[in-house]
This record gives C-alpha cells, structure tokens and sequence, in this order.
C-alpha cells in the first residue's frame, strides 16, 4: 500500500489486497474492487474515541478503503504533502489530515493549560508508527522550519500544521504582532517550540 502524489491537490492510494484511512468524504474517484466503511474517530478506538473527540473537540472523522485498485483523495483544492514516518511521532492538526498508511495509530493527547477564552491548541492529535501520512496545506504547500537548541521557533496557531521530533511545545501569550498588524481582539496567544525537530506551517491562516 502506497500513497503517491497525483497532482499538488490530489493523491492516488495504491491498494493491493490493503487498506487505507482517509478523511471522510475526501475520496474523489476510484479504479478496481475498493470497499469503503467508517472507521469512526481519530483519536482511538470506539466509544472512548467518540467521547474523547466530544470532550476536547479534536477529532478527525475517518472512512477505511479496502480492496485492490486505485483511490484517489482531495479535499477542498488544498495542496497535498506526504510524509514518511519511521517509528515517530507526529503532532498534527487534526483538520490537516487527509490520509493515512501503515502501521500508525492516532491519539488525542493533551497539550498544556494556557487558559483564556478559546479552547484551541490545549488539545492536539498526535500520529505514532511507521507509514507515510497525507497532510493539506491551504494558500500552498507546506513549509518545513527547522527547530534547534539555539533556535527556538515561534508560529502562529492559525498556520500551524504538523511537528516532529524531540520537541517541547509551550504558549507565548506576551503577542504584540497581533497588535501591531490589526489582529488584536480575542486573546493573543502563539506556540513556542524548543528542542530538535521540524515544525510545518501552512502559508494561510485557519
């Protein structure tokens, strides 16, 4: 089972006798004896799945494609990356997943207290295993940003797509920017990362 990218927006699932997860209602098109199921939430198994995702509204409604023959997945004309997983981790916006291969499993895990007014970034969806993983990305594709010890990197939650490594995530709640550029109301906040790793942003915000 392998997924390739098509187009910068579509990518195509080879299945032999296989299967794949893919965001629910993202199938475009298909060749061959392919079967499709719900394979409910993507932050475990069953009803704890289905509690959990209520509870923290991180949740990520998926379908499985079974069988042998080609899939074709988009989702709202974003552009499409694929990424390898060898025995990682990946912190990921739930919204931002398209697909899933390989031996992966999802999870809900929380991500720290900031407190305030809106609940986004205290939960995050997390990708564990060995596989290759579809993200979108909207306004183009995904930029990758190295982190390191000496170079900690602060975004924009709004931008924020996916991150791996050996890295630390915290909430910088001190944002003039948002100020100065006209995006004062709410509370400000952006995600701090520190550590060795790769941070992917989307170049538009949610």
């Amino acid at each position: 089972m392998r997924l390739v990218v098509k187009t910068k927006r579509v990518i195509e699932a080879h299945l032999s006798n296989s299967s794949v997860r893919a965001l629910s209602g993202s199938m475009v098109a298909y060749e061959g004896q392919v079967g499709f199921k719900s394979a409910g939430f993507g932050g475990g198994e069953g009803v704890l799945s289905g509690l959990r995702q209520r509870a923290t509204g991180e949740g990520l409604s998926l379908m499985e494609c079974s069988g042998t023959g080609v899939v074709y997945f988009a989702h709202q004309a974003q552009d499409v990356t694929v990424l390898e997983l060898n025995n990682e981790t990946l912190q990921v916006e739930s919204e931002q997943l398209l697909a899933l291969s390989g031996n992966l499993n999802t999870n809900v895990t929380f991500a720290g207290l900031r407190g305030g007014m809106s609940g986004q970034g205290l939960f995050t969806t997390t990708v564990t295993g060995t596989g290759q993983v579809a993200l979108l990305s909207a306004g183009g594709p995904l930029i990758h940003l190295e982190v390191s010890p000496q170079y900690p990197l602060v975004v924009d939650p709004d931008a924020f797509v996916c991150a791996k490594g050996q890295l630390t995530q915290s909430f910088v709640t001190d944002v003039s920017w948002r100020s100065a550029i006209g995006q004062g109301s709410g509370e400000a906040f952006s995600l701090k990362w520190d550590g060795v790793g790769v941070v992917s942003i989307q170049p538009a915000e949610r």
